[in-house]
């Protein structure tokens, strides 16, 4: 049953990423009606809402978009940032949601921001769960291990609302900006159910986990 888990786990994974490239690789290449690059989007939806004294800046790898609220950049990654794709219109779009999001406090996106410092310091703590059980045995390893797994669960909990809604606000702005025709707004809109698709695979991948060690746990004892 362990082995089962596990590997459910790894599949749904590596399932979700799998359609998350396949459908970036798709809309990536169409050209949006308007032309616009996705540093264009950003611009023009950041400043749409008052959001002028945030930069938007070219990082970088392949999916490495992400908006840093500590520092009030919005980075995109190369393609993202320069092709005037659907994919890039949706990637930023979702950015900028975030951001729109932090601006009105939304309050899950203060939740995880909270959050992120303790993420942070259990997953550091995490190496030495691993010295710890070398000397405490296996029952000490699967007790701190799931710890670990419901502070990241809970974590990821909290994520979901907050991707969900940053696509929902990016969408939004795309309709209320003209940025996309109604034919264009499907393919906008596969990206982002995909791209929000990884977060769900991830959740359901760590309760796996978690279930794994709590049969390993209760044999153990």
């Amino acid at each position: 049953m362990e082995l089962i888990l596990f590997f459910a786990g790894i599949i749904i994974v590596i399932y979700a990423q799998s359609r998350i490239t396949s459908t970036y690789k798709e809309t990536k290449e169409i050209t949006n009606q308007k032309q616009v690059s996705g540093q264009e989007v950003a611009r023009k939806i950041l400043d749409a809402n008052g959001l002028e004294d945030i930069y938007v800046v070219e990082v970088r790898g392949e999916l490495t978009d992400h908006y840093d609220p500590s520092r009030n950049v919005i980075r995109l990654s190369h393609t993202v940032f320069q092709d005037d794709s659907i994919a890039s219109l949706a990637v930023a779009a979702h950015e900028c949601g975030h951001a729109i999001q932090k601006k009105e406090g939304y309050f899950f996106f203060r939740l995880r921001s909270f959050l992120v410092p303790v993420v942070n310091l259990i997953s550091y703590m995490g190496y030495f769960v691993i010295v710890i059980s070398l000397f405490a045995g296996l029952t000490t390893y699967l007790f701190l291990g799931m710890i670990m797994l419901v502070c990241s669960l809970i974590f990821q909990l909290v994520t979901l609302p907050v991707e969900f809604d940053a696509s929902k606000r990016g969408m939004k702005e795309i309709e209320r900006l003209s940025l996309a025709s109604k034919e264009e707004m499907n393919g906008v809109e596969k990206m982002l159910k995909v791209a929000a698709f990884t977060y769900v695979a991830s959740f359901i991948s760590t309760i796996l986990n978690l279930l794994r060690l709590l049969i390993m746990y209760d044999d153990r004892n």
